[in-house]
């Protein structure tokens, strides 16, 4: 079954429901639409997937820091997978999301080109999953509707697949400009001090590049970074076209609500290279 349009499932919930709200909650968050200037060479993001409320000021920066650079041709957008459906890592290659901004088409010639390297299609694996929706209207907002994008589901599977998942990002990003956007929050439910702790060791690793350092914590630690998988595919391609890795923002869900018993971290993180490396 395909899901030729998809309909937003967290409108109202996740981030505001209607499209005068929603414009002014981005326009807080990652400043006015930007309308001029294109993106020079493909560049990364990490950004959170919380609540607007709890995250959106660390996804904002983030997400200005891309808008700083210029306006994407295409985006790629890898999501944890909350529900389990699908494939270890799940496509899909056409159709068009919906969002209370309006509608965004998928970039068909990029995904199909993703399916030859071997991701597979699975349509279930985005049906009620919220972590690549709620990025799609930071895109929409800065960029228009206008920008077509790749939604991937990643599950964790074997290292070896998410570096190859990484090296296939990397021959499309090679192409057209564009960005590849990781939707992943980071430690979840610990007291404050560890959750910094558990997060700055794991950064430090993605600052690096040290995809196999990451992925072996992860595991060994059992991290709970509900999009370590997708992290690990982006350090692949960082690394692959010699991008660098930066700490643009960190917080936790403490920061907002002052409870501090159990929080959730979230970071943005930008990966960039070549003459952009400034």
């Amino acid at each position: 079954m395909m899901i030729l349009h998809r309909r937003p499932v967290v409108a109202g919930m996740f981030y505001p429901g209607s499209a005068d709200s929603l414009s002014r909650e981005l326009i807080h968050l990652c400043g006015k639409p930007r309308t001029t200037g294109m993106l020079d060479s493909s560049m990364g993001l990490i950004a959170p997937h919380a609540g607007y409320v709890y995250s959106g000021k660390v996804a904002g920066q983030g997400y200005a820091q891309v808008a700083d650079r210029g306006r994407p041709e295409w985006a790629i957008i890898l999501g944890s997978n909350h529900t389990g459906m699908g494939f270890p890592i799940s496509i899909v290659t056409d159709g068009e999301w919906e969002t209370p901004l309006g509608t965004s088409k998928i970039a068909t010639e990029i995904a199909q080109k993703l399916v030859v390297d071997g991701t597979r299609v699975a349509p279930e694996a985005f049906s009620r999953e919220h972590s690549i929706e709620v990025q799609l209207p930071f895109l929409q907002h800065l960029f228009g509707l206008d920008v077509p994008f790749v939604p991937i589901c990643v599950m964790l599977p074997p290292l070896t697949d998410l570096i190859a998942l990484g090296e296939s990002i990397a021959a499309v990003a090679k192409g057209k400009p564009g960005v590849v956007i990781v939707s992943s929050d980071f430690t979840h439910y610990q007291p404050d001090e560890v959750a910094r702790q558990i997060d700055l060791e794991a950064i430090d690793r993605i600052l690096a590049l040290d995809v196999e350092g990451f992925y072996r914590m992860l595991i060994a630690e059992r991290l709970t970074i509900c999009g370590g998988g997708a992290i690990a595919a982006v350090m692949s391609c960082a690394r692959t076209l010699d991008w660098k890795a930066r700490l643009i923002s960190y917080a936790t869900s403490g920061d907002v609500t002052g409870d501090r018993s159990a929080v959730v971290g979230y970071a943005a993180i930008s990966f960039i290279g070549g003459k952009d490396d400034k």
